[in-house]
């Protein structure tokens, strides 16, 4: 669970970030606030501190793991708060409430109505279990009582009057507030209630708990304006066809010209719902067909319409969604790094108050910054390198600002991952044959023998398409499969022949290749143990644990995994593959706004249309028949619900209505959703997926797209001058703070003091 910073009332910029939020002037003065701590001239006191020394080296150390994490240092700084805020931010207690989110979540899929079926389909679809009473309440109480915990910790380490002006914790304490009364009257009713309001407010704790969420929520509000302006020309856009189409498209005498209207124009809702789904190109041609038929003519009205709105407005959309989302991500970058500058900046300044002889200098010991590093927790190749600088002012025994601020300049550093030196042999053979096998041309070989296998099973597979599994020889195929893996284990030996265990280990393609390889080789001794030695004549049908196609299936399948190998080799595909590697590390922020999304219109959507979609008693019972017994017992219009069989995708349940949603952000015949909860409920219907086809397909989806040209632009850029190790080496360093670093701007010291001094509990003088 992603670290959380305890301001977070604004984070779009360095001077909103800690300024706006201490409601102090830039002295500092005493009496504004409680005092946690305070510095002035060269006397240096804690309030109710009884080992001074101790605890300046403790609120460094807090310092530079705010740093680190990219935390806010608005925190308190007495001994007892730092031990509650380090065991606050601990991995264990982080884990402990993410876990926490992720149980009161899960609860949607087991409450009434519950998702633990087999089918959703309601033709055939098994009695559900039903939770008793008081189960998921329970569990659900359980998780409020952390919550209240949380709350509370976060609320007691910021202050009271940081309290009032945080806006997401006065919102977290309304959401429990909320809860905890609909809980009492859930488990008041016996759980028979028909709604639970805190349903719909539990990804609210999952949006509280990250601080890259809030700031993405911030980014969405702030692109609001620019895409509400492209909507309203969609709007403009639609309302106008939809005029001109009733216009073109009107009733006439001649019943065999009215297939347009009958169909699409009949009415506004029916045109303005005809040209929206065509705007999303989901029933084109379909929606055309009657009109062009009579007269070629009326295509340029649907083509007019559809280059207009999809291929200019829509695309605009994108375009705007871009731009500002390469402003929040180099302003968020911004915002980490002031972060990161003014948590150093602040252990800087606490430590100079470690020896009165230093603090009017401004210097700090070595000794105590390198106790302060023993202490901090962070990765390890970090700590060395930090500590390896700070030895070089040993000599002298203290380091001023300035050199203090460049030893953790280490953490904005690339880390490059050395592989251990390769074994020593006194053999000439052993030596020469140690520089064959650890060429990279052997790497290119195991890539074309990798090829050539994907070849020959697609060559078996294409020759037995048509043949059963009991009919095939799996023979030729197991041969085939026995020759490349005593190539695949000869390649795997000789590599460990020429870098050793560890240095074969240090390679994620070698890890990948031998991983594959060992469990082939397992496989195929399970092929020799179950049907001894191979001959000519083995029963393809013949059964053990396995029958001998599943198995030679299984290790065609991994065969193929393995043939991914050749990604990293080829320059252009090993920066696709890296992209979408990031995106994974990246995307945790919008997957979670997604996450929250999903679950708002689940639960909306079940309360809407639960059970509104029933199939004909008659259908029940054929869910087994050909589709023309179907369609003799029960008339479905070509292209419906019905017909199309869709009856699973429904809102009787919590995972069924995250599936439906699926479907309609994808937009692929989303008309047919539509129109049939609007026939089985009423028009009304419609507003709900309109605003979940905006919200999914038009805000997220695009976003969705600038983060995947934000990271792949990046790339391409950096790789005009790499080899393909340097593609692979960029694979496994980028990450968002990297992507801008040489875009922003460093923080001032005069910034730096100026928020120093707002710090609501660390006090400042000089």
């Amino acid at each position: 669970m992603e670290a959380d910073s305890l301001l977070t009332g604004s984070g779009n910029g360095a001077s909103a970030d800690y300024g706006s939020g201490s409601g102090t002037d830039n002295g500092g003065a005493p009496g504004s606030r409680r005092m946690s701590y305070s510095v002035a001239g060269q006397s240096c006191s804690v309030e109710g501190a009884t080992d001074d020394e101790d605890i300046y080296i403790q609120q460094a150390v807090v310092f530079i793991e705010d740093a680190i994490q990219y935390r806010s240092i608005n925190h308190r700084v007495d001994a007892s708060s730092l031990r509650l805020y380090r065991w606050y931010y601990s991995r264990i207690c982080q884990w402990g409430l993410g876990l926490t989110i992720a149980v009161v979540l899960l609860l949607a899929f087991i409450e009434r109505p519950s998702s633990l079926s087999v089918s959703s389909d309601p033709r055939h679809r098994s009695p559900t279990w039903e939770p008793p009473c008081g189960l998921t309440e329970s569990i659900e109480m359980v998780c409020l009582i952390i919550f209240c915990l949380d709350l509370a910790v976060k609320s007691y380490l910021i202050g009271w009057e940081e309290f009032r002006k945080n806006k997401w914790l006065i919102a977290y304490t309304v959401v429990i507030s909320i809860s905890v009364i609909d809980w009492v009257l859930s488990v008041s009713m016996v759980c028979d209630e028909k709604l639970r309001v805190r349903r719909l407010l539990r990804p609210f704790f999952l949006l509280q708990n990250s601080s890259l969420m809030k700031k993405t929520l911030k980014c969405i509000k702030r692109t609001l304006p620019e895409i509400a302006s492209v909507i309203l020309l969609l709007a403009l856009h639609l309302c106008l066809f939809t005029m001109i189409g009733m216009l073109l498209f009107a009733k006439t005498e001649d019943p065999k010209k009215n297939g347009e209207w009958e169909l699409h124009f009949r009415n506004l809702p029916n045109s303005l719902t005809s040209l929206l789904v065509l705007l999303t190109t989901a029933n084109n041609p379909d929606v055309m067909i009657p009109a062009y038929s009579l007269n070629r003519g009326y295509s340029i009205f649907f083509v007019a319409f559809s280059v207009i709105g999809t291929y200019c407005l829509m695309n605009l959309l994108t375009a705007i969604i871009y731009n500002q989302f390469r402003g929040y991500l180099l302003m968020s970058v911004q915002t980490s790094i002031i972060r990161r500058r003014l948590g150093i900046r602040a252990a800087f300044q606490v430590l100079t108050c470690h020896g009165a002889q230093q603090a009017a200098e401004e210097h700090v010991c070595v000794d105590a910054v390198l106790e302060v590093m023993s202490r901090v927790q962070m990765k390890s190749y970090y700590r060395v390198a930090i500590t390896t600088e700070a030895r070089q002012y040993a000599d002298v025994g203290y380091m001023d600002r300035e050199q203090f601020r460049k030893i953790f300049d280490q953490l904005d550093k690339d880390h490059i991952k050395e592989h251990p030196p390769l074994p020593q042999y006194n053999s000439p053979v052993l030596q020469r044959l140690q520089v064959i096998f650890s060429h990279y041309y052997l790497t290119i070989l195991g890539n074309a023998v990798a090829l050539a296998n994907v070849m020959c099973i697609c060559t078996v597979l294409v020759l037995n398409s048509e043949k059963s599994t009991s009919e095939r020889d799996n023979y030729i195929m197991e041969i085939i499969n026995l020759c490349f893996i005593l190539y695949y284990l000869f390649e795997m030996s000789v590599k460990i022949f020429a870098f050793g265990w560890k240095g074969y280990l240090s390679y994620r393609n070698n890890i990948f290749d031998g991983f594959l390889t060992i469990l082939l080789l397992i496989l195929q001794i399970t092929i020799y143990v179950a049907y001894r030695l191979p001959y000519s004549h083995w029963d393809p049908s013949a059964h053990g644990f396995l029958s001998l196609w599943e198995m030679v299936r299984l290790i065609n399948m991994l065969i193929v995994f393995r043939f991914l190998r050749i990604i990293p080799d080829i320059k252009l595909m090993a920066l696709v593959a890296s992209t979408l590697l990031d995106l994974v590390k990246n995307l945790r922020a919008f997957a979670g706004i997604l996450v929250v999304v999903y679950y708002v219109f689940a639960v909306f959507g079940i309360w809407l249309f639960e059970g509104a979609i029933k199939p004909p008693p008659e259908m029940s019972v054929l869910s087994n028949t050909t589709m023309d017994n179907i369609t003799s017992n029960f008339s479905m219009e070509c292209g419906t619900y019905e017909q199309l069989g869709y009856w699973p995708n429904n809102f009787d349940d919590f995972a069924a209505a995250i599936i439906l949603l699926y479907d309609v952000m994808i937009v692929n015949n989303w008309q047919a959703f539509m129109d049939a909860y609007s026939r089985y409920t009423t028009d009304w219907s419609k507003i709900y997926f309109v605003c979940w086809w905006l919200t999914s397909s038009v805000m997220w989806v695009n976003l969705f797209v600038a983060l995947i040209l934000e990271n792949f632009i990046y790339k391409w850029d950096r790789s005009h001058s790499c080899s393909v190790t340097d593609v692979e080496r960029i694979r496994y360093e980028t990450s968002v703070q990297l992507m801008f670093k040489e875009q922003i701007q460093e923080p001032t010291e005069e910034e730096l003091l100026c928020q120093l001094h707002q710090h609501p509990h660390l006090h400042l003088h000089w």
